[in-house]
């Protein structure tokens, strides 16, 4: 959860792409691909980065 926070903090958005068909008239077919932006403060990292370290510290475990 840590790393996802890192992540998170580092990296403020990912842009990803879809197909959307513009023209499709019998086997004349054409297509672009359309952006979709993701955004979110590099605070919702840091918050996660909190979350994560307060459970490592809570939570008992054999592994300290």
């Amino acid at each position: 959860m840590i790393i996802l926070g890192i992540l998170l903090t580092v990296f403020t958005a990912v842009t990803f792409f879809t197909r959307k068909k513009v023209v499709d008239v019998g086997d004349l077919k054409i297509s672009m691909n359309e952006p979709h932006h993701l955004n979110w403060s590099p605070f919702v990292g840091v918050g996660i980065i909190i979350c994560g370290g307060l459970i490592y510290l809570l939570v008992p475990g054999k592994a300290k």
